[in-house]
């Protein structure tokens, strides 16, 4: 189940804004790390793929959960990538007088941290 979310995701990223859809509002932009993201989120899921793997051979909880860890950890720095470009475009916006973008900025490190 996991792997199909995070591809969904790629796939978003590579085309805009991974929480905007088409025709609900919000600012678009081109991203300028979708190589690096989606290359991020391939690592990761096979990484997570593997440890799917060895739950299923009854491998030791301890080595499991230092796997989870580093999935995690992969995932919070590709995270950090898209927010960094969100907030470069955001604040671009911002200077354009697109209001909005701070408050979508806002809800976006919200997202992020919360």
């Amino acid at each position: 189940m996991a792997p199909v979310f995070f591809e969904e995701c790629a796939m978003l990223y590579e085309k805009r804004c991974f929480h905007h859809e088409p025709g609900k509002g919000g600012h678009k932009h081109e991203h300028t790390q979708t190589k690096a993201v989606i290359n991020r989120l391939s690592r990761a899921i096979g990484h997570l793929e593997s440890v799917k793997r060895m739950v299923e051979d009854g491998r030791d909880c301890s080595e499991v959960l230092i796997q989870l860890a580093a999935v995690r950890a992969a995932l919070n720095n590709t995270a950090k990538i898209i927010l960094k470009d969100h907030i470069e475009h955001c604040l671009s916006d911002v200077e354009q007088g697109n209001n909005e973008a701070l408050l979508e900025l806002n809800e976006a490190i919200d997202k992020f941290i919360g």
